[in-house]
């Protein structure tokens, strides 16, 4: 019971980085062009961050069953392998969000879990394939569906900007982007929530099924996410924007490129599709890195001296070093909490 409470505290403190660093990435855009006031972006990315939770649970099932295999280690060293991953991605979001740099959380808790798993029980305990076939997938097509994408919908924007407005006077045309942002801003929420937001709900929901407390219905094709974990974790995300997110979204929304009404619609309708593509197959991509990804899409084929690369070299260095980083730290966390 107390490593459950353990478990559920930090996960729920993990969500609150999560929407520090990560969905802050979803309205930061909205609110770097001035289409929304900060506060009327984070409640409008609660409200469809919780929706899209709501939506689907197929990463929820892959971060919490995917990564180690639950039935190879007892109770309580598999509680223990779940506290030190998510204390490994903790102690690393904590750092970048403080520093300003968008990160992926989700790549933080996979590099934890597989460091603190091996640590407990050798790397056959590492479900191999499914990191495989979804999550190590997902680091390299995320960002690219994120960069074409982006880089599409711009062209097409631009395409009926010429054909449809070429004679409307800009100041009009920056109006209609602004309210096509709300849209934009919404679905790359509801998308986040189908993906990141999932992470910290997979975790306590395998914890709850390992420990007893609710059915082992998770098994197979289901894996039910009680309620009260959507909502606590969702509202934790909330908190977390909305208190530490205001540097990550300096970075995504003004220093990686210079952004305007059309650039933020473009680069938060690709990431959005890309992200709920990734969603409904369980795979966890960083919202992060796609959108940012988007972002220089959007931007790239149109001057590349709008992109300030400095930004871009140090999003690519916290990509790369990411689930090493965490798994190292996962590791030594976990032979640490053996000691106590």
């Amino acid at each position: 019971m107390f490593l459950m409470a353990i478990i559920v505290i930090l996960a729920l403190f993990y969500s609150f980085l999560n929407g520090a660093n990560d969905r802050a990435n979803a309205i930061a855009t909205v609110t770097a062009t001035k289409a929304l006031t900060p506060m009327k972006a984070v409640v409008l990315a609660s409200i469809f961050n919780l929706a899209g939770a709501c939506t689907s649970t197929r990463v929820a099932e892959t971060i919490g069953k995917g990564i180690v295999f639950v039935n190879a280690l007892n109770h309580d060293v598999f509680l223990k392998v779940l506290i030190s991953g998510l204390l490994s991605a903790i102690i690393w979001v904590f750092i970048c969000t403080r520093l300003g740099i968008p990160i992926s959380v989700t790549h933080a808790l996979v590099g934890g879990l597989m460091g603190a798993g091996i640590s407990a029980g050798g790397t056959h305990i590492i479900r191999w394939k499914i990191l495989t076939d979804k999550v190590f997938l997902a680091i390299v097509f995320g960002p690219l569906w994120g960069f074409i994408l982006g880089a599409l919908i711009f062209a097409a924007v631009g395409w009926l900007l010429y054909l449809f407005f070429k004679k409307t006077p800009s100041l009009k045309v920056e109006r209609v982007f602004k309210w096509g942002q709300i849209f934009s801003s919404s679905f790359m929420s509801l998308s986040h929530g189908m993906n990141d937001t999932q992470n910290a709900m997979g975790v306590i929901t395998i914890a709850l099924i390992t420990g007893g407390f609710i059915s082992s219905k998770g098994s197979g094709s289901h894996f039910s996410v009680p309620l009260w974990v959507m909502m606590s974790c969702g509202a934790a995300m909330g908190i977390g924007t909305f208190l530490m997110g205001w540097r990550v979204m300096r970075t995504i929304g003004w220093r990686l490129t210079k952004m305007e009404p059309k650039h933020g619609f473009s680069a938060e309708v690709g990431a959005g599709i890309a992200v709920t593509m990734a969603s409904l197959i369980g795979m966890p991509v960083s919202t992060t890195h796609v959108l940012g990804s988007s972002v220089i899409g959007g931007t790239f084929f149109q001057n590349l001296r709008r992109i300030r690369w400095s930004e871009v070299n140090r999003m690519v260095i916290a990509w790369i070093i990411t689930i090493p980083l965490t798994l190292i730290i996962g590791m030594v966390t976990y032979w640490l909490l053996l000691m106590v």
